[in-house]
C-alpha cells in the first residue's frame, strides 16, 4: 500500500480488521496526506476547513468528535486522521519517509514495488493511495503578464497577499476560499471564473447543508434539482446582480462549490467577479468581456492532473484511469486505486467503502471462495451507471465523475449481496459493568442506575482519555 493519507488509512485498517498481511509505505514522516500542511507538495493553507459535515465525513467506527465545529479546519482533521491511525494501531506499521520510485508488473502477475534507495519486494496486489491534488493544472497564460504567476498549491496564508492586487483564477473550492482571503487581505482583489457556478451555502436552515438530503426518502435528482435550485435562488437571490455569469448548467451538474463567504464578500465590494481572460500585457489582465484590471500576482486555483507517478503507465488515463467502481483496474489484476474517486459528496465515508472492498476481495480470493471470482467477473465487465441521471459537464474534472448517493446505493447493495462489510468497526467494543455481570453493547448508554461506564479513549472522540 503506498500512501498514508486518508485512503491509505482506511485500506490499512481494512486488511488489519481481517488479519491480512500488508506493507505501508509513506514519503512523509507522518499520516495525513494532503491535510499535513508540512508534507512537502502538500495544497494546504490556512483557512482551509472541510466542504463537507462533520456528520457525515467520518469514517465508519470512529466519527469525528462532538466538539469539532461543523466545519472542521484542516487542523481538527489532520488531528483526526493521526488519532484514527493510532487508534487501531495503524501508524506503528507504516514505514515512513519511504518514497517509492516505480511499479512493475511481472509475469507471474506480481507486482515489483521499488523504493527511493533501490529495495524492492514483490506483493500479490498494490493499492495506490497518492492521491489526486498534488499535481497542479497550469494552463497558460495568454499574452505577456510581467507580475507573479503561481499555481494555488504554493499558496499557504493570507499574509502572502497583503498590500498586492490579487486575481485567483478559478472558482472551485480552493479558489473561493482563497479568494476570501485576498478580500481581507489584498490593497485589490478580483476573482476569474470561465463559467457560472452554483454557490451552495454550508449551512441552510441552521445545519449544514449536506445534511440536508442525508437519511430518509430521497427525491428523485430531477426535483431535487428543481426544489434545492429554486431555494437557493430564494436565498442568494440572482448572481449575476453581483457580477457572477450565470451558470450554464443545472444543479449538481459539476462538483459543488461549498462557500458561503464569497458572496458576503462580492456584496461588500471586497472582491470583484470577472470573466475569463482574453489575454495579458505586463501587470494588465485583459478579460472577455472588454474589461481590464491591473495585478501583481495571479493565483491559478485550476485544480489538479490525476497523475498516478508510480504506476501510471498501467493506471492508464491520467484523468480518469478506467477502474472499475473507481478502485479496481479492471486491466491489471491486483492493482487498485483509492482516493482517486470524482464525487459530490464527503470522500471519507467512500474511501471506507472502497477499502472494505479491497480487503474482501483479497481475503476471499485467497481462501479460494465463489465471491472473489464473481467479483473478478464482474471487474472485466461491469460498468453500472452512478449518475443518478446527472448530465455532468464536459470538463477533464467530470469525465468518470460519480454521483455519491447513487455509489453508496450501488456499492451498498453490490457488498450486501457477497456478504461483505461496507465499513469499519471500533477499536473495541464498548464495555460495561451491571452488577456482576460483563457484557459488550455497541450502543454507549450513560447515567443509567447500576451501570458503569468503562471509559475508552474512542469514547472521548480523538484525544487521550486522562
Amino acid at each position: 500500500m503506498i500512501g498514508a493519507g486518508p485512503a491509505g488509512l482506511a485500506v490499512a485498517r481494512a486488511l488489519a480488521e481481517r488479519d491480512l498481511p500488508y506493507t505501508h509505505v509513506e514519503r512523509h514522516t507522518a499520516p495525513g496526506g494532503i491535510w499535513d500542511m508540512d508534507n512537502p507538495g502538500s495544497p494546504m493553507y490556512s483557512s482551509a476547513h472541510f466542504i463537507s459535515s462533520k456528520t457525515l465525513s467520518g469514517f465508519g467506527g470512529w466519527p469525528m468528535p462532538d466538539h469539532y465545529p461543523d466545519y472542521p479546519s484542516h487542523r481538527q482533521v489532520l488531528s483526526y486522521l493521526r488519532s484514527f491511525a493510532d487508534a487501531y494501531g495503524l501508524t506503528d506499521r507504516i514505514e515512513f519517509g519511504t518514497e517509492v520510485r516505480d511499479v512493475d508488473k511481472n509475469s507471474d502477475g506480481t507486482w515489483t514495488v521499488t523504493r527511493a534507495d533501490g529495495r524492492s519486494t514483490v506483493h500479490a496486489q498494490v493499492v495506490v493511495c497518492t492521491g489526486s491534488q498534488w499535481h497542479p493544472n497550469i494552463p497558460e497564460l495568454p499574452g505577456n503578464f510581467t507580475g507573479e504567476v503561481r499555481h494555488a498549491n504554493g499558496y499557504r496564508d493570507a499574509t502572502e497577499l497583503r498590500g498586492r492586487r490579487v486575481l485567483v483564477v478559478g472558482a472551485g473550492n480552493s479558489g473561493a476560499d482563497i479568494a476570501c482571503d485576498a478580500a481581507r487581505a489584498a490593497d485589490h482583489a478580483a476573482i476569474s471564473m470561465r463559467r457560472g457556478y452554483w454557490f451552495i451555502p454550508k449551512h441552510v436552515f441552521g445545519r449544514p447543508v449536506d445534511t440536508l438530503s442525508s437519511g430518509g426518502r430521497k427525491m428523485p435528482m430531477w426535483l431535487e434539482q428543481k426544489v434545492f435550485g429554486a431555494l437557493l435562488k430564494i436565498i442568494e437571490g440572482d448572481p449575476t446582480r453581483l457580477g457572477l455569469p450565470a451558470p450554464d448548467h443545472r444543479l449538481f451538474e459539476t462538483h459543488p462549490v461549498i462557500n458561503s463567504v464569497l458572496i458576503h464578500h462580492l456584496r461588500h465590494g471586497d472582491i470583484t467577479a470577472k470573466p475569463g481572460i482574453a489575454h495579458t500585457d505586463g501587470t494588465t489582465v485583459h478579460f472577455s468581456d472588454g474589461t481590464s484590471d491591473d495585478f501583481d500576482l495571479i493565483l491559478l486555483a485550476t485544480g489538479y492532473r490525476h497523475a498516478v507517478p508510480v504506476a501510471q503507465r498501467y493506471f492508464g488515463d491520467e484523468q480518469h484511469p478506467d477502474l472499475y467502481l473507481s478502485v479496481f483496474s479492471r486491466e491489471h489484476r491486483g492493482l487498485c486505486g483509492v482516493g482517486f474517486i470524482e464525487t459530490n459528496s464527503g470522500a471519507y465515508r467512500l474511501f471506507d467503502l472502497q477499502a472494505q472492498l479491497i480487503a474482501a476481495f483479497v481475503h476471499d480470493g485467497q481462501r479460494g471462495l465463489a465471491s472473489a471470482d464473481r467479483f473478478a467477473g464482474m471487474i472485466r465487465d461491469d460498468r453500472p451507471d452512478l449518475s443518478a441521471g446527472l448530465k455532468f459537464v464536459a470538463s477533464p474534472r467530470h469525465t468518470g465523475y460519480v454521483d455519491s448517493g447513487a455509489y453508496l446505493k450501488h456499492v451498498t447493495k453490490l457488498a450486501k449481496e457477497m456478504g461483505w462489510p461496507t465499513g469499519g468497526r471500533s477499536p473495541v467494543p464498548a464495555v460495561f459493568r451491571y452488577e456482576d455481570a460483563f457484557f459488550a453493547d455497541p450502543v454507549v448508554r450513560m447515567g443509567i442506575p447500576g451501570v458503569e461506564y468503562f471509559a475508552h479513549p474512542w469514547m472521548l472522540g480523538p484525544r487521550a482519555a486522562k
